[in-house]
């Protein structure tokens, strides 16, 4: 927008492109609108002429220029750039020689220079000083000098001499190449180009050819290795195996030392005739012979034969989830019955030691206790004959069910058990469900060798024997690779299966541990009933057909022979258990000692 206000002109010119085109539009603008220098005024057709055009509004320099304003209050110039603005304020001169005042104001936007565009006293177009900022350096004054003398010679700065001069002004830094910056950078290991031969080269001489997905082992990840294969298997095996040995002396104790015991107090009571209150083990062992004695009962009237013929109809599949159910319910049982057999020894100990007026509380409370006792051990007695019927009818089968079984269940196990996070004491309680796992294997082995005497025909013994090998080592080698694999997933070191070994060789001895619930707990009344109830028949089967006194005999002979057998088989087996386990708890104690 121009306004008139008393002949003086304000003139806006923004500029964002250069310094240097600043000072060659302001350049041709004061030649355009001044005469040369010389010492006379101007003539008035010119000053009417810039009148005029003062007049006409807002005109554009060239097409670089955003706009020109024109104010009001004097001959004001600014030059807008894109770094600062400086506004100069420029007083026209008058008739009483003031002194023209220059009057700078920094703004944020940009820079602004002065160009004179309002008429002069003496009529000349020389050039104003330029207001810039503290920021502009020696070489640019230089350049605009060099320019403004040119003009004022009257001589055409062509392109060459143009490139020159910027050129001079902004030197340019050296163009920024990649592919050498990159080829400099000792951390830069990707190539911009290669070729396929050069990439193949670099692979052959790069390194370990898997280094991209492996990554360089230490002493610690070799040891970690060596006891997944070797030290934990062997511990782990050793473990399991004196487990096993436990809960078959716990067995054979159940059918040698409770009815022997059981014997004597009725023989010193008939001896004495006197009844006084029984003691806590005897209570104890009362308590476990009527259960034994129910449950016999009770599977005496079960058909082995009609259940053998239901589970031999179903399919490999179904024999699978069959097999799998009746673990699992075993399981539950086996620790459902352990706790309800430490109730009934309470109450036995109870009872024992009450006083004459709590004896009837304490009556009542044991035998609710042995009510229990004899529901869950027959519960538990029936899960453990339908898993010894299934296993045989994957053995006796001629379609390989006990392989596909065997495969299936077995690896069903490593898959819900190796890939979860145990701690030490969940480890510990595993390794002792899978002895007690491994002694009802071998009461269900027994069971299927009880039916093969009764029913097999033709050589039937070889057979067995690979069967029952085939089972044994699917399971050795099952519990190995689990429980290696569990260690190594939870960090556990092959030396905490010494110190559960320890734990066990104590309770063996009747010590003292610091945490009794670390104990093994096995009930063998179940099993017993198994065992028993599978015996009978082949005992009947063999007893001579003679008057009844005869048979009453040879019952009694086998009934001593078989418990004369299960004695000395108990005294081997209890003897060597005390003797290893004394021996290794000295053995652990003198390596404390060592290492302390």
């Amino acid at each position: 927008m121009a306004l008139r206000s008393g002949g003086r002109k304000l003139s806006f010119d923004i500029l964002a492109i250069s310094q240097y085109d600043d000072v060659v539009a302001a350049t041709s603008l004061s030649r355009s609108n001044s005469d040369p220098p010389g010492d006379g005024a101007s003539s008035p057709t010119r000053r009417k002429k810039k009148k005029r055009r003062s007049r006409k509004g807002k005109t554009l320099l060239d097409s670089s220029a955003v706009s020109e304003i024109s104010a009001i209050d004097g001959d004001v110039s600014y030059s807008c750039t894109t770094s600062t603005v400086t506004e100069t304020a420029v007083a026209p001169p008058d008739l009483d020689g003031e002194s023209s005042r220059a009057v700078t104001l920094p703004l944020v936007f940009g820079e602004l220079r002065q160009r004179n565009v309002g008429s002069m006293a003496n009529g000349g177009s020389a050039e104003m000083m330029v207001s810039e900022e503290s920021g502009c350096s020696k070489k640019d004054d230089n350049v605009k000098e060099e320019i403004a003398e040119k003009q004022s010679d009257g001589k055409e700065i062509d392109s060459d001499q143009k490139a020159e001069l910027s050129g001079r002004k902004l030197e340019k830094e050296g163009t920024l190449d990649w592919k050498k910056l990159m080829a400099e950078d000792p951390n830069y290991t990707l190539p911009v180009e290669k070729s396929p031969m050069k990439y193949f080269m670099d692979e052959m001489y790069a390194g370990n050819s898997l280094r991209s997905t492996t990554t360089l082992g230490n002493d610690k990840e070799r040891e970690r290795v060596y006891d997944t294969i070797f030290r934990l298997p062997w511990r782990c095996e050793l473990l399991i195996n004196f487990g096993f040995f436990v809960c078959f002396d716990s067995f054979l104790s159940l059918l040698t030392i409770m009815p022997t015991r059981i014997i004597m107090t009725f023989w010193r009571l008939l001896r004495t005739r006197q009844l006084k209150r029984p003691s806590s083990a005897e209570l104890s062992d009362y308590g476990c012979f009527v259960v034994l004695v129910a449950g016999v009962t009770l599977l005496q009237q079960a058909d082995i034969s009609l259940i053998y013929h239901m589970i031999r109809g179903q399919g490999i599949i179904k024999l699978y989830v069959v097999y799998n159910v009746l673990e699992i319910f075993d399981k539950l049982c086996q620790s459902f019955g352990g706790d309800v057999m430490q109730s009934l020894f309470n109450s036995a100990d109870g009872l024992a030691n009450c006083s004459q007026e709590n004896v009837q509380f304490w009556l009542w409370r044991f035998f609710s206790d042995e009510v229990l006792a004899v529901v869950s051990s027959i519960i538990h007695s029936f899960v453990l004959l339908a898993q010894a019927i299934t296993l045989s009818t994957c053995i006796v089968a001629h379609n390989n069910a006990l392989f596909a079984m065997l495969v299936s269940n077995n690896f069903a196990e490593i898959k819900s058990n190796v890939f979860k996070r145990y701690s030490k004491e969940n480890v510990q309680s595993l390794v002792y469900f899978d002895s007690v796992e491994r002694f009802h294997i071998m009461a269900f082995v027994l069971f299927v060798l009880a039916q093969n005497i009764l029913e097999a025909e033709g050589p039937w013994f070889e057979s067995f024997l690979c069967n029952a090998l085939v089972v044994y080592v699917c399971e050795v080698m099952i519990d190995i690779i689990k429980h290696s694999f569990i260690a190594k997933f939870n960090d556990i070191k092959p030396i905490a299966f010494s110190e559960f070994l320890e734990d066990l060789c104590k309770q063996t001895l009747n010590i003292q541990t610091e945490n009794g619930k670390k104990n093994l707990i096995f009930v063998p009344l179940a099993p017993a009933c198994v065992v028993i109830r599978v015996l009978r028949p082949v005992y009947a089967a063999h007893l001579p057909y003679n008057p009844l006194p005869w048979r009453l005999f040879w019952m009694l002979v086998l009934f001593a022979m078989t418990f004369v057998m299960l004695a000395s088989l108990k005294m081997m087996i209890g003897m060597g258990l005390r003797k290893h386990a004394r021996w290794y708890v000295r053995r652990c104690q003198r390596r404390k000692l060592h290492f302390d």
